[in-house]
């Protein structure tokens, strides 16, 4: 392990990883990203694959529309198809008021190119053939959202970055950062000391253990999410990751190369670091997911597993630089939507890092926000 680094990220998720790359694509020398399992471990290969640009609110909805266009790149960009596939987001509406509130959202969207659409039950059938209609009165569309494999996502990061000259450090914990008269000497890990001067905290649910170390406090806390995975059914039939608030935030998609439904809930546990999987959880997710698609109780549940949402009080990540160490940012509390913001997220920190500003809206995202009572309106989340 290197003895000493210019930049040292802790994390390697996806948001680490893709920090990392672009770090170095925009000139960035001598980066170390460490990781104290193995890549993804976290939350990004326990997530539901899912990109989407239909938010409810004017930065979130740039971000992603800038991270679509990235993930449409991604495969020529990195070397490896990431399965990103373009195979929409449909959610559906049951009643008058949660109508009106999409259609707000549509419009919103629309303003920023998001070509979303309210659409009929019926048109919502011609999309997923098995659906259950009944109660519905319409579904916010877009053809432009969609999935993409997690695994292949990190991997294809790790890889592009380590060819630009990142080294990656996994099974490496980080367990303490040195700091005097608020510069950054050094990072402690189970492995040895990296002297450093700027380090990138990407921890995501581990975010706040690091924070502590330094006084530095952030509302960033772990709760447990469940999803699950089914044997593959014949293909084409749930293409579009389908969303009904109204059962509770559940969410279902058919795997874009495989063929078996993922998917989950809204129920949670914490904050907690325990993940693992309950029965209440599939007899919950096993109840809604046939809600919807009745002819689902005639397929065969594979996996269940457990992971996190880094959830912050009002559902948006903490990113930006921590005015009290020099050269300390952070990037985590994502509250489930870390995999689809990161591309996006790791260009825009790298442009804070190399160039001191950026025109995304970093603003929105910052971490100052809580001690000072500055709320965002809460995120749109499933799951």
């Amino acid at each position: 392990m290197k003895s000493e680094a210019k930049t040292v990220i802790i994390g390697g998720g996806i948001i680490g990883l893709a920090i990392a790359y672009n770090l170095a694509k925009m000139g960035e020398e001598d980066i170390v990203v460490l990781e104290k399992g193995y890549l993804g471990n976290g939350s990004t290969f326990r997530c539901g694959s899912g990109i989407r640009q239909q938010f409810g609110d004017e930065a979130n909805i740039q971000m992603m529309k800038r991270s679509v266009e990235l993930w449409s790149g991604l495969k020529e960009e990195l070397g490896m198809d990431v399965e990103f596939r373009q195979t929409g987001y449909l959610f559906l509406l049951y009643d008058e008021e949660e109508l009106e509130s999409f259609k707000k959202n549509v419009a919103l969207q629309n303003k920023f190119g998001v070509p979303s659409r309210i659409i009929s039950p019926e048109d919502a059938k011609e999309l997923v053939p098995p659906l259950n209609t009944e109660g519905i009165i319409g579904a916010a569309w877009n053809h432009t959202d969609g999935k993409a494999n997690p695994f292949k996502a990190v991997f294809a990061y790790a890889n592009a970055a380590k060819k630009l000259g990142v080294e990656i450090y996994e099974y490496t914990k980080a367990e303490d950062i040195k700091v005097e008269n608020s510069e950054i000497k050094s990072v402690i890990t189970d492995k040895g000391e990296i002297k450093t001067r700027r380090v990138i905290n990407a921890a995501n649910a581990w975010a706040k253990l690091l924070n502590a170390k330094l006084g530095i406090d952030i509302p960033i806390e772990p709760y447990k999410h469940q999803s699950v995975k089914t044997e593959p059914i014949k293909p084409g039939q749930i293409e579009p990751m389908v969303i009904s608030f109204k059962h509770d935030g559940v969410y279902l998609t058919q795997e874009a190369e495989q063929g078996g439904i993922i998917g989950g809930y809204g129920l949670k546990y914490g904050p907690t670091y325990d993940i693992t999987p309950t029965y209440e959880f599939l007899r919950g997710v096993s109840y809604r997911f046939t809600q919807i698609i009745p002819s689902l109780k005639y397929v065969n549940v594979i996996r269940i597993w457990g992971g996190y949402y880094a959830e912050t009080p009002d559902g948006n990540a903490a990113i930006g630089k921590i005015n009290e160490i020099n050269e300390y940012y952070i990037a985590a509390g994502f509250s489930g939507h870390g995999f689809m913001l990161a591309p996006v997220v790791g260009e825009m920190m790298a442009e804070l890092i190399v160039n001191g500003k950026t025109k995304k809206p970093l603003w929105f995202y910052d971490p100052y926000r809580f001690e000072r009572g500055e709320l965002r309106g809460k995120a749109i989340q499933m799951g």
